[in-house]
């Protein structure tokens, strides 16, 4: 069964360690009148991921399934969740909705862009368009704007069976993730490119208290300060020369 914790009010981390790999895999459920899963997870996962929705509401209310980019963790099980839940419908960017899921999803997507606000009921969420941010041309974040959580897809990487929620150093926990995938054959796993410093310095920019990161533990406390921090470590392990 997976691990679910609640990271902040009704944002629950739903965890699946893979001991193969040495990492979590994190799910997040957003408890509110019209819920919202980010992170529709591997096909394989979909039928513990259901059991551990079912823990906190049932599946068949789901009405957004949000994503970061067009990859298996992110979004392999999402044709599973919409046939559970016949009210969901997925959200994701503009171009993710053009060059992927208007053809992959079995019903039509929700291309979001950045100046449009999506209300959950009591929470307020904006997509922010991130291309090749942390990857894929149609690479975009999530923001919730009432508790100022961020849910950042691979941004701040980091491997080991860890603790749900931290207020230590997940930049250096991250540096590390990367050394380790640039010496190996995941090298090429982060790009870096001329927008990387501009986006982060952005997403910072909006103050999070909250980091909702994919793999490894979400971060409680600076967010900003985490941002800018990941900023110099990408360039300093990434940049070409």
């Amino acid at each position: 069964m997976p691990a679910i914790d609640e990271i902040s009010a009704d944002v629950f981390r739903i965890s699946v360690y893979v001991p193969e790999f040495d990492l979590q895999f994190n799910h997040f459920l957003v408890r509110d009148e019209q819920p919202l899963l980010f992170h529709a997870g591997m096909r394989a996962m979909f039928p513990p991921l259901r059991e551990a929705v079912a823990e906190l509401i049932d599946p068949a209310r789901l009405r957004w399934i949000a994503f970061s980019h067009f990859e298996v963790d992110e979004c392999g099980g999402l044709n599973d969740w919409l046939a559970a839940a016949p009210n969901a419908q997925a959200v994701c960017s503009v171009v993710g909705a053009l060059v992927n899921l208007n053809d992959f999803a079995v019903r039509p997507p929700r291309g979001l862009p950045g100046d449009e606000v999506l209300s959950t009921g009591q929470k307020r969420f904006r997509l922010l368009a991130t291309p090749h941010l942390p990857h894929g041309w149609d690479a975009a974040l999530l923001f919730e704007e009432t508790q100022r959580t961020l849910f950042c897809s691979d941004l701040c990487h980091h491997g080991g069976n860890v603790e749900p929620l931290t207020s230590a150093d997940v930049v250096g926990r991250s540096r590390q993730a990367l050394l380790e995938y640039q010496a190996g054959p995941l090298m090429d796993y982060l790009p870096y490119h001329t927008n990387t410093e501009r986006l982060l310095s952005e997403l910072a920019a909006l103050r999070p208290r909250t980091l909702a990161i994919m793999h490894g533990s979400s971060y409680t406390g600076d967010g900003a300060g985490v941002l800018r921090n990941l900023a110099v470590v990408l360039k300093d392990v990434l940049a070409p020369g």
